[in-house]
């Protein structure tokens, strides 16, 4: 029986452009970061409160295992800025949004009240967006 997730990706385009981003912007802690024999770079992150579930921040290009063919794909969504589209909970919205905008860090919304919170769509710089959202009680 499946009981948690431990591991998922965020396809970037530069590793250390997203370390800046998760990292030093968002705050988030470092789990693993390696250079594997063949050149490829584990790099591994968490949100402070989530220490079991670590986001690998995954290149989408050089040694990744993967073809031309797919790392060009993955390069074109990246681009245009469609991959991520998660959410990530925060206790302020309006607060952390104008944090993290003095920071340098772009959005493509400012917060707004939604049914299920307060929202503001931000990006990472590498092609991801999600939602930030301080959830409505009860929700």
């Amino acid at each position: 029986m499946i009981t948690k997730l431990s591991h998922t990706s965020f396809f970037v385009t530069d590793q250390d452009k997203a370390f800046d981003f998760y990292v030093n912007k968002l705050g988030f802690k470092v789990n693993t970061d390696v250079k594997m024999e063949n050149g490829f770079r584990w790099l591994t992150v968490n949100p402070p409160d989530q220490p079991d579930l670590e986001i690998i921040l995954f290149p989408a290009n050089g040694a990744n295992g993967f073809d031309d063919d797919v790392n060009a794909a993955l390069k074109l969504l990246l681009d245009k800025g469609v991959m991520g589209a998660g959410a990530m909970y925060t206790s302020d919205c309006r607060a952390t949004y104008e944090e993290l905008k003095a920071k340098g860090v772009t959005f493509k919304s400012e917060p707004k009240e939604q049914f299920y919170g307060i929202e503001a769509i931000i990006t990472d710089g590498c092609g991801n967006w999600f939602s930030m959202t301080q959830p409505k009680e009860g929700m």
